[in-house]
C-alpha cells in the first residue's frame, strides 16, 4: 500500500511539473490581468534583468506590458526604466522589499500604512504616475520586477501586498521558464568572440573584421562560428541579436 502511494505520488509531482513546464505565454497575461484588478492598478509591466555578470552593463528589459496600450498614463516602460532603472538595479542585489514611489511633485500618492516597514521608497521622478515594484530574486534562474501603475493614490493593505509579491514571484519563474536559455557561465564568450560578433553586427564581412583584428579569416570564422554555438543559435545573425538582448555587444 505505501509503494502504491508512493507511486501515486510521483505521478502526481510528474503531473504538476510537466503542467508548470508547458506553461505558455498565453497563459500570463490573464494573470496579470488579475493581479493589476486586486491592487486596483491602471497597467503593468514585468522585467527581467540581463546582462548580470556579462562584460556589458546590466539593464532592465521588458518581457511585458499593458502601459503602451494605455494612452492615458502618457509613458512606456522605456520612461519607466530611465527614471528608476539604475535604481532597480541597484535594489535588488540587496533587498527584496517591495518599492514604492509617486508621481511627479506627488500629484498621486501611493502607500501601505500597515507595510510602511517593508516599504523601499524611490524619490519622486518624472512619472506622472505613482506605483508599486515588486522584486523577484531567482539566483541563476533570473532576477527582475513586477510593476503596476495605479490608477489615483492609494494606501494598499498588508495582506495584499503580501499577496501581490507572492504571485509575482510564481509569474516571474513561469516566465522566466518560457525565455530563452540562459547562456550558463561555461558557454560564457570569449573577448575575441564578442569583438568579432560587434564587428558583425556592425554589417562587417569576415575579411574586413580580419583586417580589423589582425586575424585570419578562417580564424575570424571560428570566432563566430563558436560564439554561435555558445549562444544556442542556428546562425550568424541570430546570434549577433542575441548577443545584443544579453548585453555582450551594442
Amino acid at each position: 500500500m505505501a509503494f502504491n502511494a508512493d507511486m501515486s505520488s510521483g505521478r502526481a509531482a510528474a503531473a504538476d511539473l510537466k503542467a508548470r513546464l508547458t506553461v505558455n505565454r498565453g497563459e500570463i497575461f490573464p494573470r496579470l490581468i488579475a493581479m493589476q484588478k486586486a491592487i486596483n492598478a491602471r497597467s503593468f509591466a514585468v522585467f527581467r534583468v540581463t546582462g548580470s555578470g556579462l562584460p556589458r552593463k546590466r539593464m532592465l528589459q521588458c518581457e511585458c506590458e499593458s502601459w503602451a496600450a494605455n494612452g492615458a498614463i502618457g509613458s512606456s516602460s522605456e520612461a519607466f526604466v530611465s527614471c528608476y532603472g539604475d535604481l532597480l538595479l541597484s535594489h535588488i542585489d540587496d533587498l527584496l522589499l517591495p518599492l514604492m514611489w509617486n508621481a511627479k511633485d506627488n500629484a498621486v500618492c501611493c502607500m501601505s500604512s500597515e507595510f510602511g516597514a517593508f516599504i523601499t521608497r524611490l524619490p519622486p521622478g518624472t512619472l506622472p504616475f505613482a506605483g508599486v515594484a515588486f522584486p523577484v530574486r531567482l539566483g541563476a534562474v533570473g532576477n527582475g520586477y513586477v510593476i503596476f501603475a495605479l490608477n489615483g493614490s492609494e494606501d494598499i493593505d498588508s495582506d495584499v501586498m503580501i499577496d501581490m509579491h507572492n504571485r509575482s514571484c510564481k509569474l516571474m519563474m513561469d516566465i522566466l521558464s518560457l525565455s530563452e536559455r540562459k547562456v550558463a557561465p561555461s558557454e560564457a564568450l570569449s573577448d575575441r568572440e564578442i569583438a568579432c560578433l560587434q564587428l558583425a553586427g556592425d554589417g562587417r564581412i569576415s575579411e574586413e573584421i580580419a583586417d580589423n583584428l589582425g586575424l585570419s579569416v578562417h580564424t575570424v570564422n571560428a570566432y563566430l562560428g563558436s560564439a554561435t554555438i555558445k549562444l544556442d543559435s542556428v546562425n550568424r545573425i541570430q546570434a549577433i541579436a542575441k548577443a545584443i538582448r544579453l548585453g555582450y555587444i551594442n
